[in-house]
């Protein structure tokens, strides 16, 4: 079993903790940033932090992982290669910016269907996702993430949030943003603009 302190120092020895001006995908600004994609193009790592998530929701006996793409879809694949059950993942609409089941994907209303993430910050994106599952009558058992920012997104959630770190990362809308007081460039590094 891999410890929450063992999870920050793989992302710290990653470089996939950064330090800086950002904006996130919900619109906040953050000093921080968790940048899953640096710590997930090792497939050792990726492998060794899935299972160990894997191995968390497995007492919820998913039949269906869904992720949120583009963030989501790795980490997606991994759990459900550990559990052995499908991976599939929605996408959002570029024209209804709304999320939906794309490629063929499908569940039945007999699913037992797990989301998972990368990171969850507000928890909208994987929120959506499970909104498409449930339009199909499947039931949401459970939620994942290797790391959950915060406590907010536990409001959008009936059922339980599975995470290997939990951090509080500040954010901040632009008009509190200390850094955008101060002028300092913003980055946008995720992979949806607002």
């Amino acid at each position: 079993m891999i410890e929450s302190f063992e999870v920050m120092k793989i992302f710290k020895d990653k470089g996939a903790l950064l330090n800086g001006h950002f904006r996130l995908s919900s619109g906040l600004h953050s000093d921080q940033y968790l940048q899953c994609a640096l710590l997930l193009q090792f497939p050792d790592l990726a492998e060794r932090l899935c299972t160990e998530l894997a191995f968390k929701i497995r007492e919820l006996h998913p039949s269906v992982i869904i992720s949120p793409a583009i963030g989501g879809i790795l980490v997606g694949q991994e759990v459900a290669r550990a559990l052995k059950i499908r991976a599939i993942f929605t996408e959002r609409n570029r024209e209804t910016d709304k999320m939906e089941l794309r490629r063929g994907f499908s569940v039945q209303s007999n699913d037992r269907v797990v989301a998972v993430e990368d990171v969850i910050t507000t928890g909208v994106s994987i929120y959506e996702s499970t909104q498409v599952i449930e339009q199909f009558g499947a039931s949401v058992v459970g939620v994942g993430c290797l790391v959950q920012r915060n406590q907010q997104a536990v409001k959008y959630f009936n059922s339980p949030i599975y995470s290997l770190l939990q951090i509080a990362v500040q954010s901040w809308t632009m008009e509190e943003c200390p850094a955008c007081q101060k002028n300092i460039p913003i980055i946008k590094p995720g992979s949806r603009a607002k």
